[in-house]
């Protein structure tokens, strides 16, 4: 994970905890009463005006590194878990090869393919087909030498 990564996923945890709305709160209840440290009532607004656009569009930026790490991470879990499926179903097929008419088994072994192409599919949308797993070239091939 990188330096910014990092950064983020420790900025997230702070913001999305308690000390951070007690820090808010204290930051308004500081700013109602500086009104006579201000010319006019104009500049006292521009200052809680200006520091909270900063810090909401820093957040914005910082939450939603930690949310597409969030999705990423999910997603390498839900394809490993139907690549997983998928073996499970061929492993099953190759079981009941001399127990099942083979259309059946043919059917299940399509299943199992479609399912990897499926996820195949999502992980190239999500990830730029650049990760290894379902989907992946070596899944391909370790099907195939399958058959």
């Amino acid at each position: 994970m990188g330096l910014f990564d990092r950064f983020a996923e420790r900025a997230s945890q702070f913001v999305s905890g308690a000390w951070f709305f007690a820090l808010c709160l204290l930051l308004v209840l500081v700013w109602v009463p500086s009104l006579p440290l201000f010319s006019s009532i104009d500049t006292w607004q521009l200052v809680i005006n200006t520091a909270t656009t900063i810090v909401t569009f820093l957040l914005v930026a910082l939450l939603q590194n930690s949310q597409w790490r969030g999705s990423e991470a999910t997603n390498r879990k839900l394809n490993a878990i139907a690549n997983g499926l998928a073996d499970t179903m061929d492993s099953l097929a190759d079981v009941m090869a001399a127990q099942a008419p083979a259309g059946h088994r043919e059917r299940m072994r399509e299943q199992a393919d479609n399912l990897r192409q499926t996820v195949g599919l999502e992980r190239s949308i999500s990830s730029g087909g650049n990760n290894h797993g379902a989907g992946s070239v070596e899944t391909q091939r370790r099907l195939s030498s399958k058959r």
